[in-house]
């Protein structure tokens, strides 16, 4: 009862807060959200003034109010802009203004973090440290230093006493999201309480500097030999849960097109190794920058593209990537029905569905958006619409392919940012055939099962006892094996079989 109350008082506050923003509106936009609910906040609010200058999209004015929340609103109204499934594509495309600043604290504070951090002195790690903060955000702040071994570095800091209020804000996401999956039929659909989990582990990532760390690393090696693109070294020695430091980086924001061309770049070639760089994390790795908006992309003297701040990574199965790469190269070739089958294929929509329904619905929003001039085509927008049918027929919402499609946006963005005339397609259809020709061929799934036939082999003779103990029905006859082949040649031949029988398969 208590909890419940606590959790009542939360939402008013923040119903005032939407009131003081002109944000109620914006639940008028939430298909879930019951009719009577914006009433009611109103009433219940009616004495608080508004502010007198409020922009007129719903969306900005709902990043305004979550903005003033404090970082687990801020981090809420972020994962809310890769899930227009859940709040309509308009506040979803206002939500992406939402930006992660807040007001620094003091450079006095940091260094104690520092020092309890990482033991001993300031000076014991940096030769120079400037208390100025280059860069605050909900979670952590940036100051620039140099290191005791003369290295100049970035030294990202956690702030204090942030855990205790963010699990009690995340606790009352998951009650909301647990009551409406209880009630609202539309909800359980969308998977809410999904949203949450995605929340809290991006946060627990993020409060943990030697997780982003890890995710700087790991992203590090993928792209080891990628022309164009790096990603900053990450200094372990200087680096705790509260302490991020990496390798400084000099250059010229993605987003300052004027200073790059003024400096020389390749403004075309920049916009196209965004796109392939961020196609490749996806499709080929599996695991890509998820936070790719332009301050977060540094252009080198060289041309050589790094990025930084990892705190929003996103991670694709291989059943995710094949899934991907063959729509976007459906879409491509105009192969509606190829893409219909990949969603039936993937389990994403249910086998009742029909097919060739599917298909003509994907005919009717590709084409209008294929038919365009080429660069206006956008495989960003392109999947948005896929995701809204999908709804239509009964898919599940899958929030990592959402997460994608909101980064592919903005890797679009930047592209077209700095070329308009940026053909998508041209630029993205190499990485998807190679990555098929890789991995989909018959040669390729061939290549695969040989190397994984060593695991089959181990699990064989616990899959061939469970069986054996299962009833066996009249109507099937035992296999007889004579008794000089032994359990080694009874694995070998079954084995033999599986992959003669795959191998023609393929074929």
């Amino acid at each position: 009862m208590i909890r419940t109350l606590r959790f009542l008082l939360q939402l008013f506050g923040l119903a005032a807060r939407m009131r003081r923003y002109g944000a109620i509106r914006s639940l008028t936009h939430i298909e879930m959200v019951p009719r009577w609910a914006p009433t009611t906040l109103r009433i219940l609010t009616f004495y608080i003034p508004r502010k007198v200058s409020l922009p007129d999209d719903d969306g900005e004015r709902l990043a305004a109010a979550l903005a003033g929340m404090g970082p687990a609103y801020i981090k809420l109204g972020q994962t809310l802009a890769t899930r227009p499934d859940v709040i309509g594509h308009k506040l979803a495309k206002g939500l992406t203004a939402l930006q992660d600043r807040l007001p620094p604290f003091s450079g006095a504070l940091a260094i104690d973090i520092i020092e309890t951090e990482l033991g001993g002195t300031l000076a014991d790690h940096f030769s120079s440290f400037e208390t100025d903060a280059i860069a605050a955000a909900s979670i952590a702040q940036v100051h620039k230093a140099v290191t005791t071994d003369g290295q100049a570095v970035a030294v990202k800091v956690r702030r204090p006493g942030i855990e205790g209020r963010f699990k009690k804000d995340i606790a009352l996401f998951d009650w909301l999201a647990t009551l409406a999956e209880t009630h609202v039929p539309t909800a359980k659909r969308l998977r809410l309480r999904s949203v949450v989990d995605k929340l809290r582990e991006t946060v627990s990532q993020e409060m943990d500097m030697r997780i982003e760390g890890a995710a700087a690393t790991e992203l590090s090696q993928n792209m080891k030999g990628e022309s164009g693109y790096r990603v900053p070294v990450i200094d372990w020695a200087r680096t705790g849960s509260m302490v991020l430091t990496l390798e400084w980086v000099d250059g010229i924001r993605l987003a300052d097109s004027e200073k790059l061309q003024a400096a020389g770049h390749d403004l075309e070639y920049l916009g196209e190794r965004v796109v392939q760089v961020f196609l490749k994390q996806a499709v080929r790795d599996g695991y890509f920058h998820a936070d790719l908006h332009q301050g977060n992309l540094i252009v080198e003297e060289d041309g050589t593209i790094v990025a930084i701040d990892f705190g929003i990574m996103g991670r694709l199965s291989k059943k995710e990537r094949r899934f991907l790469a063959e729509i976007l190269y459906g879409f491509i070739m105009r192969d509606y029905r190829r893409v219909a089958e990949v969603h039936f294929d993937a389990g994403y929509v249910p086998r009742e569905q029909s097919v060739e329904e599917f298909s003509v619905a994907l005919r009717a929003i590709a084409d209008p958006i294929l038919d365009l001039p080429v660069e206006e085509i956008s495989a960003g927008a392109l999947l948005a619409q896929l995701f809204a049918t999908t709804e239509r027929f009964k898919m599940q919402t899958q929030p990592q392919l959402l997460l994608l499609q909101r980064t592919m946006v903005m890797a679009e963005g930047m592209a077209l940012h700095l070329n308009p005339k940026t053909n998508m397609w041209q630029t993205s259809r190499p990485v998807l055939e190679g990555w098929i020709r890789d991995n989909l061929s018959p040669e390729a799934r061939l290549a695969d099962f040989i190397v994984s036939l060593p695991r089959l082999l181990e699990r064989l003779p616990t899959t061939l006892e469970r069986l054996s103990e299962e009833k066996k029905t009249p109507e099937v006859e035992p296999i007889v094996i004579e008794k000089g082949t032994g359990t080694l040649g009874v694995l070998i031949i079954f084995a033999l079989g599986i992959v003669l029988g795959t191998y023609l398969t393929a074929l």
